[in-house]
């Protein structure tokens, strides 16, 4: 069985930053103090993904008072495969049944080295009931797509989530592709 939990200790704390390092590449990565720093604030939520009680991945979000971002989902290499992370996504829909849901992912319309991943991962968000918003946006250099469920959501509502539960610099580096 696959559940969400808190993290609870510093193990499962390390265990969220070694996975972070591998699953994502630099230039997607914020400084993970700064996770942690919202985490206690309460502006980001940090969940364990556990299937049958072993950490088998985490998920983070951004929380603002109609809307979640899932700002990082990674499942562990060796549980890839298994439903986890759909059953993480799942539960996360439960938990923020109330909210619009959205996630930002690199950009399917590029081509990149990675494209079949990007489509992959693209396909995963769709079968987990999210749908393209229609917003592109150059994320600190990283050209990204936002999907969404339950929420209707343009480039300067994505720029005011930004500004009003990340921060207001993070937000003016926010461009739309092909706009000066």
């Amino acid at each position: 069985m696959t559940k969400l939990r808190t993290p609870a200790n510093p193990i499962h704390w390390l265990r969220i930053w070694k996975l972070y390092l591998r699953a994502f590449p630099p230039a997607e990565r914020k400084p993970f103090g700064v996770i942690v720093k919202m985490h206690r604030s309460g502006k980001t939520d940090v969940w364990c993904v556990e299937r049958d009680g072993r950490f088998a991945g985490f998920a983070t979000t951004v929380n603002g008072e109609e809307l979640i971002l899932l700002d990082y989902l990674a499942i562990e290499k060796r549980s890839r495969g298994q439903g986890i992370g759909s059953a993480a996504m799942a539960a996360m829909h439960r938990i923020y049944a109330d909210k619009g849901f959205f996630v930002e992912i690199e950009s399917t319309g590029e081509d990149a080295a990675n494209r079949e991943a990007r489509e992959k991962r693209k396909r995963f968000y769709e079968a987990a009931g999210m749908k393209a918003l229609g917003v592109e946006a150059d994320v600190f250099g990283v050209r990204m797509e936002l999907l969404g469920s339950r929420c209707a959501l343009d480039f300067e509502g994505y720029r005011a989530f930004y500004r009003d539960h990340y921060s207001p610099w993070a937000a003016q580096h926010l461009t739309q592709p092909g706009v000066m």
